[in-house]
């Protein structure tokens, strides 16, 4: 048998003691890479919504409420204020409204202005766009296909009933299960003409956007938000770090205890294998031959424990997101970092039982029962 052969086979001759050390790193290993995978889905998605269409910058409403974003709904005249400020090319107002469309009790209905969609991140796919005031929708491909639309069918509206005369497809998968028609008419069905969600900002070609969104902030900051890349992300930034934070901190307690476990697992097979490992030096094994041995055991059942765990972690993720329709990322990096980690146990937790078999002396060894 070869020596790679051996260690192969070696660390499973003890079943219980193996299953037990994968386990505990392969736990660790879950954590990091379903965790990773979640930060990294919403920093994707973050970023998606963030750069919504061609759209530079959005504005919204300045306190939490309850619009469909999360904020207060501001007056429609803030279009035309943020239209005039200097830099501005485009100012498109949206109305985003949770409601009942079709067989869904509650769906994101969008409204904007048909010439605003261009920054909407849309693009037709059959059809065309909506005609403004008219009792037209354009919807998502997604939700096309899910609930069997077509170009040409009717669907109801917060109980009215509209035309389907396009369907689109989106860059960004938060719009991609929407229902688009025109500003003025969702005004009409909240009985709400005088509000909108948020405007959608496009500035003049080589402004800086984050300059006009800075003068916008200094002149009418006291009653609405810019919402910015840069600003953002910065928040984001923050609740990310935290996250990671946690991340990091579940993940090196369930490291520990997996590899308080692997140096466990290889002090008793040490124990164990005394007299095997006495035989080992009898016949010639070098100390090091030996170590290499021991270690790689180690190596070996950690690598497992990472592979294991990598898959469960993406699979569990992936179970969850389905239920609350989150899409996750998975980027090399996460498992990059999750069998390094796993190969950094196997090491240590090798060595110092690796040092103890060393340290034998072939004759006490050979007369080990």
């Amino acid at each position: 048998m070869s020596f790679l052969k051996f260690i192969l086979k070696n660390p499973f001759r003890r079943k219980n003691s193996a299953i037990l050390a994968i386990v505990g790193i392969a736990i660790g290993i879950v954590v990091i890479v379903a965790l990773g995978g979640i930060t990294e889905g919403l920093v994707d998605t973050f970023e998606e919504t963030i750069h919504a269409g061609g759209a530079d910058f959005q504005i919204s409403g300045k306190e939490t409420g309850d619009s469909a974003y999360g904020t207060n709904t501001i007056d429609a005249s803030w279009t035309d204020k943020i239209a005039n400020v200097s830099g501005v090319d485009e100012a498109y107002p949206i109305y985003v409204v949770l409601t009942s469309v079709g067989d869904d009790y509650m769906n994101t209905l969008i409204g904007i202005d048909p010439e605003g969609t261009t920054l909407a991140d849309i693009s037709m796919k059959e059809g065309r766009i909506f005609e403004d005031g008219a009792d037209e929708v354009i919807i998502g491909e997604i939700y096309a296909d899910d609930n069997n639309y077509s170009v040409g069918d009717t669907i109801d509206v917060n109980r009215e009933e509209f035309e389907v005369v396009g369907i689109y497809e989106s860059g960004d998968s938060n719009m991609a299960g929407g229902v688009f028609t025109s500003i003025s008419r969702v005004g009409k069905l909240m009985d709400d003409e005088d509000s909108i969600s948020n405007i959608y900002v496009k500035v003049d070609k080589g402004v800086d956007a984050q300059e006009v969104a800075d003068r916008i902030d200094a002149e009418y900051g006291d009653n609405i938000t810019t919402i910015t890349s840069v600003m953002e992300m910065e928040q984001m930034a923050d609740m990310l770090n935290m996250l990671q934070a946690s991340t990091w901190a579940i993940s090196l307690l369930a490291i520990v205890v997996g590899g308080l476990g692997i140096i466990n697992t290889m002090l008793m097979s040490v124990f164990e294998r005394t007299r095997e490992i006495g035989v080992l030096k009898a016949v010639g094994w070098s100390n090091k031959r030996i170590l290499l041995m021991i270690v790689g055991e180690s190596l070996v059942i950690t690598i497992v424990s990472a592979v294991i765990g990598s898959i469960i972690g993406v699979v569990g993720c992936l179970a969850l997101a389905s239920q609350i329709g989150f899409e996750p990322l998975f980027t090399a990096k996460i498992f990059i970092q999750a069998f390094i980690i796993a190969i950094v146990v196997g090491i240590v937790g090798g060595i110092y039982p690796a040092l103890k078999a060393i340290r034998l002396p072939p004759t006490e060894a050979l007369r080990y029962e």
